[in-house]
């Protein structure tokens, strides 16, 4: 099949079902207009192209399995069957003022903690425990809680971050709520108040220091640790340095309560059930997706144009979203700019 004839067949195809051939074959797909995700088809080598003629061919010819497909020629029309349930029609677009409604500051108003919240901290006197909530939900609290009952118990806390940007980040957050005297910082180039009795470290850093525990070179404060907080805990994922987060919950005191925070666990539930498998104490886990502050998405176009993203202001977790339509009309010029005027 020429370049011409498989151009022809794709244009005649909805994008639904371009996204479908495009499939494993082409990075980032999604993100693509139908004019340049059918210029990405005809660009692929000889060999992919094969398989998209041969994937086009058998959706062609079963066009009950994919009702969107335009009908082969010499198929004779059929009358559309009368339809009862029409779906409603969309929601009225909003407008660029309506996204930034309400946001700003709050008014204030006294804390309550959510009962999660409480749910965790009361696990943590006696189980490890996995957040894996939303960013904003309120996970930073849970640790504050936590480890001002460790102080109050005269207990060292561990608390480690992939970054050092973060543990800085955290050393003045938590200088400004425990005082500066109460908490010290371990990095591969910072070395303040090792005594204190909250320190800030990369993961790295403590798995080197339970390293030396298991090896006998033991750190007595060690004997005093009661809380370990895990933070940015999908890093347990990555290919390179997961294999440090799972040796420090492998060698952890088991007098130490595990604290891991995340927004974006995979497998929360696995990673509870392999914590508690391996540890003296089950691990609890505190999984939810409800987020405290919605999100919002806006459009920035090249030309400096600035538009909704989607039809509604907020993104509602699990539900079908639809493009706004200047978005649309936004990203069709783009096209036309930069692969020229579409074919009608």
């Amino acid at each position: 099949m020429t370049n011409d004839v498989l151009a022809k067949q794709l244009a005649g195809l909805p994008v639904k079902l371009l996204h479908h051939l495009a499939r494993k074959r082409v990075p980032r797909h999604f993100r693509m207009g139908k004019n340049r995700l059918i210029q990405t088809l005809l660009a692929l080598s000889p060999d992919q192209q094969a398989e998209i003629e041969t994937s086009l061919a058998s959706l062609l010819q079963e066009p009950a399995r994919s009702p969107d497909l335009p009908k082969p020629p010499d198929t004779p029309s059929r009358p559309s069957p009368p339809r009862h349930n029409v779906p409603a029609e969309p929601a009225p677009a909003i407008s660029t003022k309506e996204l930034f409604e309400g946001i700003g500051v709050p008014p204030q108003r006294p804390f309550k903690p959510d009962d999660w919240q409480q749910e965790a901290i009361n696990h943590l006197a006696t189980n490890d425990v996995i957040l894996s909530v939303p960013t904003g939900s309120g996970k930073t609290y849970v640790a504050l809680e936590a480890m001002r009952r460790a102080i109050e118990a005269e207990q060292t806390i561990i608390y480690t971050s992939p970054l050092k940007a973060l543990s800085n980040t955290k050393l003045t957050e938590f200088s400004q709520t425990f005082g500066s005297d109460q908490v010290g910082i371990l990095t591969g180039d910072r070395r303040d108040n090792p005594q204190a009795p909250i320190l800030i470290m990369t993961t790295e850093i403590l798995r080197n220091l339970l390293y030396d525990a298991a090896s006998g070179e033991i750190d007595m404060r060690l004997d005093t640790l009661g809380l370990i907080i895990l933070d940015e805990s999908q890093f347990l994922a990555d290919r390179e340095r997961g294999v440090v987060w799972e040796e420090t919950i492998i060698f952890a005191p088991a007098q130490s309560r595990l604290l891991l925070l995340s927004a974006s666990i995979g497998n929360p539930d696995e990673v509870a059930a392999w914590i508690s498998s391996i540890r003296s104490t089950s691990c609890h886990l505190i999984h939810h997706r409800n987020r405290s502050v919605p999100l919002r998405a806006a459009y920035l176009d090249p030309s400096g144009k600035l538009a909704p993203f989607f039809r509604t202001r907020d993104i509602a977790h699990g539900k079908g979203v639809a493009l706004h339509p200047e978005t649309k009309r936004l990203f069709a010029n783009y096209e036309d700019r930069t692969l020229g005027p579409r074919k009608r």
